[in-house]
Parts: structure tokens; sequence; C-alpha cells
């Protein structure tokens, strides 16, 4: 039997990815329209940007992995990257919104080398600390309990984001965006390295790879690729964030320029996220009941019917489109955690057939699959809107309007 984990370390653990999340779901959310409508970047060269970043993680990601599982300090393999990582993390996310007047080729630089730069931080920092939760306990539905604390603090975090960043733009920049956008990830990234120092105090390494274990690089690959469940978690991170970076990308013009009033975006967000909130919890529950892989395949499928449903509503029915967000949000809320524990639970079976352990190295297929869908489903975003003949901050015409409102459902 593994480690009972204290309320106390599943609570700092959590706190971790509200950290995360304070960067994160500001490039998740804002970033695009924050490119085109601020920044005056075209959408095409957004999209690009993001899916050439892509490239990069497919080498930083597996060598991060590498990395991390063979550090050895005091603090154990992945604590430290938490602890040495966070104040990176922090100046990035100020950089990465800040719009230094250098003409249009200048400004794309900026962007491609700002952005780069943050998720190779954002590796640095989350493929460790989300390797940490795989060894924090050997118990599988342990781990299930720490991933729904983890993810209910996450959206925590992203309720913040999604439900103030405008708010907050707007106040401190008096008039003036960009530089609202700048002061507001300023105090985001001053609380994200606070809450990622909490999380350092408070968590503890405890799973260990055998004793006897060498360092085997081309037979960790090895394995790594051999491990059939491991794969399918892979390409199924993929097309879920896929979906997720597309969606979250465009609502903010959906609301813009067909529902027609912007700000309505943050209460839409803020429902959305109290709905995966209040529905998490029941994830572990719900595992153990019917099993991880059935309620995971079953949350996918039914959420996926309610996000295309989205599509019908017209832009004055938001009686609809909430209720239906609101479905969707608490369908899919179980199978976020799970992603996560099944994850963990594929270095148990790669240890338990090899008689090796490759946490961090099997953590960045997750890290990976997270980017990667973020990164192409932001390159995808912003090339349909240019497809779909999108001008920043004018009327939309009918062909543009269909376009966003396709990417935030089907």
């Amino acid at each position: 039997m593994g480690t009972k984990l204290s309320l106390k370390e599943k609570i700092g653990y959590g706190l971790g990815d509200t950290a995360s999340h304070f960067v994160w779901d500001m490039v998740g959310f804002w970033i695009l329209i924050f490119y085109t409508d601020t920044f005056g970047i075209s959408a095409a060269a957004a999209g690009t940007i993001m899916l050439i970043a892509r490239v990069w993680d497919m080498i930083s990601d597996p060598v991060m992995g590498i990395i991390a599982d063979r550090t050895n300090t005091r603090w154990g393999k992945f604590r430290p990257y938490i602890l040495w990582m966070a104040v990176p993390y922090s100046v990035l996310a100020v950089l990465t919104f800040s719009t230094p007047d250098l003409g249009p080729t200048g400004k794309i630089i900026y962007a491609g080398v700002t952005y780069f730069l943050l998720m190779t931080v954002f590796t640095a920092i989350n493929l460790p600390y989300s390797s940490l939760g795989a060894v924090m306990t050997s118990d599988s539905y342990e781990r299930a309990g720490l991933n729904s604390y983890r993810f209910v603090f996450a959206f925590i975090g992203q309720l913040v984001v999604t439900g103030t960043a405008l708010s907050l733009a707007l106040y401190f920049g008096q008039g003036d965006t960009a530089l609202g956008y700048q002061y507001t990830l300023t105090l985001f990234a001053i609380i994200s390295f606070a809450l990622f120092m909490i999380t350092f105090k408070t968590t503890k390494e405890r799973v260990k790879p055998p004793k006897d274990q060498q360092q085997n690089l081309k037979e960790d690959l090895k394995n790594l690729f051999k491990n059939k469940p491991w794969v399918i978690l892979f390409f199924v991170g993929i097309i879920s964030f896929v979906m997720f970076a597309m969606q979250n990308l465009t609502i903010a013009y959906y609301f813009k320029y067909y529902i027609g009033n912007e700000s309505d975006v943050q209460l839409f967000n803020v429902i959305g996220t109290i709905a995966l909130i209040l529905a998490i919890p029941f994830s572990k529950p719900l595992a153990k009941r019917f099993g991880k892989r059935n309620v995971f395949l079953a949350s996918s499928l039914s959420s996926g019917l309610f996000f295309m449903l989205l599509y019908i509503p017209g832009n004055d029915n938001m009686v609809s489109i909430y209720i239906l967000n609101i479905l969707a949000k608490m369908t899919y809320a179980p199978a976020v955690p799970l992603l996560w524990t099944m994850i963990a639970d594929t270095a148990d079976y790669s240890e338990w057939k090899t008689g090796r352990r490759s946490t961090g190295l099997t953590f960045s297929a997750a890290t990976f699959a997270q980017k990667a869908g973020w990164g192409i489903g932001g390159a995808l975003a912003g090339w349909i809107l240019a497809f779909y003949n999108f001008e920043p901050n004018v009327e939309q015409t009918e062909t543009s309007i269909t376009g966003i409102k396709l990417m935030i459902s089907v």
C-alpha cells in the first residue's frame, strides 16, 4: 500500500497548479486575441508562432524528463526545479505580454522569442511538478485523489484568470490596453511565484527508482515506446488539448464579434470553471466504481456532444449557451485528473514490466501532449481565423462568424 497523503500536502501540491494557471491560462485564453487586437500581429503569424514552438518542444520535453530523472539533490529529483524555475517563469510571463514598438517584423520576432522561451521554462517547471505527483505516493487511487485536489486548485487559478484578466487590464491600463496587460501579468507572476514556493515547502518525494537501476537512456527510451498504455494516452492527450486550445483561444472572439459584448466572456468562463470545480471531486469515486478508463471514455464522449451543440444557439439565446457550456464542463471534469493519474500508472506499469522506472521521461509525454495540443490548436485557430477572412477590431462578415462558431463548438 502506498503512503496516505495529508490534507496539507494535497493542498500544497494543488497550489502548484494554481501557480501554473496564473500564467498558462493567460496564454491559453488571451494570447491570440492579445497578439491580434493589441500587439498588432496577424492571426496567421500568431498561429504559426505557436506551431513552430512545438517543434522545439519535441526536443525540450523529453530532454527535461531525462534530466529530471537523473537529478539527485537533498530535495529529491523533481522538487528542486520548482524552486529554481519559479523566477524565470514569472519574468518571462510579463515579457510575453509586453508590447515594445519594434515595427511589424520586429513584433513577430519579439512575440516568437518570448513565447518560445516561456514555453521552454514552462517545461522546466511543469514537467517536474507533474512528475512529483507520481512519486509522492505509490497508491493509484490516492494519486487520483491528489490529482483531484490538483485540478480543483488549477481551476481556481483558471477562475481568477478568466474571470478578472480583462477587468484588471482595463483597470491598470486606464485606456491603454497594452499597459493593462503588462501590469496584470506582473500581478499574476508575483502570486504564481509565491504559490510555487508553498508547493516546494509542503511536498515530499517518496517513490524511488529501484536501488540497483543503472542509467541507460537507450533502454529507457525503448521501454517508453514499448509501453502501449503510455502511447495511447500520449495521443489522447494531444487530441484533448487541441480541442481545448481551439475553444479557449476563440471564445473571446465569439463574445466580442458574435455575441457583441466582449466583457461577458469573463462571466461565461467563470461559470464554466465553477462547473468544472464542482464536478472534479466525483472523479475518484467514479473511477473506483467503474474504472479509470471507462470513466474517462464516458466523460469525454458525453462532453463532446454538449460542446458540439454550442454551434446551434443564436447570439441572443444566452440561456442555451450557458446551459450547454455548464453541461459540457461538468461531464468532462472527471476526465481531467484521470488523464494524469493514468499517465502516472504507466510509469508503475513500465517498472513492473521492465524493472526500470523513468517517471520524468514518462511525464514528458504529458507535458509534450499538453503543449503540442495547445500549439496545434492555437495554430489551427489562427489559420482558421485567417481562412474565414477575420479582420481585427471591425464588424465581422457572416463567413468569419461561421469560422469562430465552428471553433468553439464542432
